[in-house]
């Protein structure tokens, strides 16, 4: 039997945490992104710019609810507060 990785929006919601953003259990993939969007600043930009690009590069599946809300919501946001920074 094979068994595939997948990042679903309890994964989102714990790797957000793990890199510092406060998330309400039982938030949706775009609830946990608007989340850390709120709370971005240049320090936590960098953690969440290697947490993002840790995900992509992976091997796991991003399931596609996950995938729109960081196209939608984070990756927007973490360049403006990155270019903001530089």
């Amino acid at each position: 039997m094979m068994h595939a990785d997948l990042i679903d929006q309890d994964d989102l919601i714990g790797k957000l945490r793990a890199v510092g953003f406060e998330v309400p259990a039982g938030s949706t993939a775009e609830q946990a992104c608007e989340c850390a969007v709120r709370g971005l600043d240049p320090a936590r930009a960098n953690a969440l710019r290697t947490m993002v690009e840790q995900m992509l590069r992976g091997n796991a599946t991003i399931l596609p609810a996950v995938r729109e809300a960081l196209d939608k919501t984070l990756l927007p946001a973490l360049v403006r507060c990155l270019q903001k920074s530089a």
